[in-house]
């Protein structure tokens, strides 16, 4: 990976200077405007734990909010990781293969959450293991995406959540953002190497925060170690996204998942919003109408080429009808509200 990395500042990408790999940018921070029309971006936040044996798919279907255990080869899903309290300890995008099923996550809650699994294993026949090692991942957005890796892969993925197996790797069509399709690439970094000049020739160079931007507006949460054990799944829209199946049997916290779901009205949602000030997740948010007490939390944020942030924020209904809502307190700078790619349930509103 070290190589990969000297790679990439050779080419003009800005490390960070932890020596976590992450790449903020190629220069400069990037908006909707510039990566819009075709952007490449190393992503470096992300871990990847392999789950593999017999009972695998079994095993995590009792662990999950979603359906693993139908879960196809030519498709990927999202879903939570719930405390009893129903409470999301980890969000995932998952996809199997023959004999694994893999589970991406924020890299920083990989090894606590692989161990507190690994403790549930017991006598089924399933391992969990690091998958990450010797793994690039590249995402790949905006008008020009499409046309850019067809050369590379032939037949692109056809549709959101689903997948490709391909000698240069795997190729998972995400959530679509900017109004075109979005693919992670999951490959060798001699592979990626020897596709980037013709990457970055098509497409804007950007780190990962251009990554995370694009996954925020295109209304995918991720939890974080700073929003752990904070968000039911319905309030941060992941049964909207399909990441919370009803229909399957239990799991940690099922019973709470399902009572929010069918008894009651829910009264927190999560939005889309542009705040002109630095944020980041976990930051408290404050309704201008009931200032003694924060109304909700920002659940992910990113750059937004403009000196401030654009972020998912999850907050009660009452505070996002009522429209005026800052951050920090009822004082601080406000939240401009912007559409997100699907519709909350009108039942909830």
């Amino acid at each position: 990976m070290n190589n990969w990395n000297e790679y990439l500042s050779s080419r003009g990408a800005r490390l960070a200077q932890d020596g976590s790999g992450h790449v903020p940018d190629f220069g400069q921070s990037l908006g909707v405007a510039e990566l819009a029309p075709g952007f490449v971006a190393p992503v470096t936040d992300q871990g990847l734990i392999a789950v593999t044996g017999d009972d695998a798919a079994g095993f995590l279907h009792k662990q999950l909010t979603n359906d693993v255990e139908h879960l196809g080869l030519a498709e990927a899903r999202l879903a939570g990781y719930c405390t009893p309290k129903g409470r999301l300890q980890a969000t995932f995008l998952m996809w199997r293969s023959s004999e694994s099923v893999f589970l991406q996550l924020a890299r920083e809650l990989q090894p606590a959450l692989q161990k507190r699994l690994s403790m549930f294993v017991l006598r089924a026949k399933a391992k969990l293991a690091d998958a990450g090692t010797g793994q690039v991942l590249l995402g790949i957005g905006g008008a020009a995406a499409e046309a850019t890796l067809t050369p590379l892969f032939g037949a692109l993925p056809p549709t959101p959540y689903s997948r490709i197996d391909h000698p240069l790797g795997i190729l998972i069509r995400v959530a679509d953002a900017f109004g075109s399709a979005r693919y992670q690439w999951l490959t060798t970094p001699e592979a990626a190497q020897t596709a980037w000049p013709a990457l970055a020739a098509a497409l804007r160079p950007a780190g990962t925060d251009a990554w995370r931007l694009a996954e925020i507006h295109a209304g995918v949460p991720q939890v974080t170690l700073k929003t752990q054990e904070q968000f039911v799944p319905q309030m941060v829209n992941l049964e909207l996204l399909g990441g919370v199946n009803f229909k399957k049997g239990c799991y940690p916290g099922q019973e709470i998942v399902a009572r929010s779901q069918y008894l009651g009205k829910l009264k927190r949602r999560t939005a889309l919003a542009a705040i002109d000030a630095p944020a980041q997740a976990g930051d408290e948010v404050f309704a201008v109408d009931d200032p003694d007490q924060p109304c909700g939390m920002i659940v992910n944020s990113a750059p937004n080429g403009s000196g401030g942030v654009d972020a998912l924020v999850e907050m009660k209904l009452a505070a996002l009808e009522q429209g005026d809502v800052r951050l920090g307190s009822a004082s601080g700078v406000p939240l401009r509200l912007l559409s997100l790619p699907y519709a909350l349930d009108a039942l909830d509103l």
